[in-house]
């Protein structure tokens, strides 16, 4: 099939979709198909409504969906509904075990790994996939998803959705500790960093030979409206290229000077766990101002971690800074064990250049303080800062305070355009 890529920047209609998709398994001989969109944590990325509509299209074709949790809780029944519709019916989902049920097929060798880095990792990476792609009998994966700004990857999605979102502990584990090494300000919102040359090195050696496609998305969103801007189905890279330069185009938001005092709203359908809301601080770092204040609404965070033993690790150290994670990542044996947890918590540390207060509405003060985060209640901050009545940007109170809202970190990435060297 010929690589199909759509753009237009008012929203492409929802016929040119549908016809897209049709082209793009048209005159396939199909028997058996599995579908890899992301969970809920991208409500906005089109790819509720695109898997939804392969389904239709595959009728008399058996479909499996397995979402590319990654680390994350598995999808309940009213999130699958919410997401893709209810007529998919709830025995057409997989669920990703990324601890037990995967498969090494191939390493990263360590030479690379260190060119990658710049020598900061010398180590090779254990490639491991979810059985579920491996089944012969499938004739065709397709993996859906947005192209983002990522605080890992640089740009999310393309392999990260295959060999993270569908992938093992080990190879988890380090490409999230490369990312948190290499530096958050040195990767987001760039197509070439070095975890997604780790990426491009899994995609040409070592998953070649599955029946692959990418089906990616850009996406705006205003309100509850999100457009699909950005449509590119194939297995090339050259796709991944043009929505990253879309994204960057689309999702980067540029200030002009440091943010004294940031208010971030986390929707409670997608934002449960500090590991996803966290977004709130990943996204806004490069906008801060020194001693600045960045207050978290957050009334569906109920967790730290998205599984029991990332929750207790995070209790047990907190977000406590780079330099004294990357020392208890070599001393402590559980921490050692689970970089990705390292790297979570050098991700979601200020270092103590701002100050970051969860208002979380399932979380006690002392467990919000004792992973090293300022703790307002829910209802305090809501009453000071109503979502209801902010606009995106910047916005002065009654008081005359000013502030910058931001409804939703997942969609992009805030930065003081003069400390961004795009790539």
């Amino acid at each position: 099939m010929n690589s199909i890529y759509l753009e237009n920047e008012h929203g492409i209609p929802a016929e040119q979709i549908k016809e897209s998709l049709q082209e793009s398994i048209r005159g396939r001989k199909l028997k058996k198909v599995l579908l890899i969109p992301p969970d809920i944590t991208r409500l906005n990325s089109g790819a509720g409504l695109i898997t939804a509509l392969y389904y239709k299209m595959l009728d008399g074709v058996q479909v499996d969906i397995l979402p590319a949790l990654g680390t994350h809780t598995p999808m309940t029944r009213d999130e699958q509904v919410s997401f893709f519709g209810e007529k998919i019916p709830a025995e057409r989902f997989l669920v990703h075990r990324w601890r037990d049920f995967v498969t090494k097929i191939g390493e990263v060798p360590s030479e690379f790994v260190s060119s990658a880095t710049g020598g900061l990792i010398s180590q090779p990476m254990d490639v491991e996939l979810s059985n579920y792609l491996l089944d012969p009998s499938y004739d065709l994966i397709l993996s859906i998803g947005q192209v983002v700004p990522h605080e890992v990857a640089g740009m999310a999605n393309y392999t990260k959705n295959i060999v993270v979102g569908c992938g093992g502990s080990r190879f988890i584990n380090l490409s999230h500790m490369i990312g948190a090494v290499c530096g958050m300000e040195q990767i987001m919102g760039r197509d070439h960093s070095p975890v997604r040359m780790v990426f491009d090195y899994t995609e040409e050696n070592f998953l070649a030979k599955l029946p692959l496609e990418y089906v990616l998305t850009v996406t705006v969103t205003e309100g509850e409206k999100t457009d699909i801007i950005g449509l590119y189905i194939g297995r090339e890279r050259e796709g991944f290229s043009r929505a990253v330069a879309l994204s960057q185009k689309q999702n980067l938001n540029f200030l002009k000077a440091p943010v004294r005092t940031c208010v971030v709203w986390l929707d409670g359908r997608e934002f449960r766990s500090t590991w996803l809301g966290n977004k709130a601080i990943y996204r806004t770092r490069m906008a801060m101002a020194d001693g600045g204040n960045l207050l978290i609404l957050a009334p569906g965070v109920e967790k730290f971690g998205e599984d029991p033993e990332n929750d207790r690790l995070i209790r047990k150290y907190g977000y406590v800074g780079r330099e004294k994670i990357l020392r208890l990542s070599e001393t402590e044996p559980d921490l050692k064990e689970n970089l990705s947890v390292a790297a979570h918590l050098i991700h979601g540390s200020s270092d103590g250049r701002f100050f970051v207060t969860y208002a979380a509405g399932k979380l006690q003060k002392d467990e919000v303080e004792g992973v090293a985060f300022g703790y307002m209640p829910l209802r305090e901050a809501m009453e000071k800062y109503d979502p209801k009545s902010l606009r995106p940007g910047y916005n002065t109170l009654s008081g005359g305070e000013e502030i910058y809202y931001i409804e939703n970190p997942a969609l992009g990435l805030w930065a003081l355009e003069q400390h961004f060297v795009g790539g």
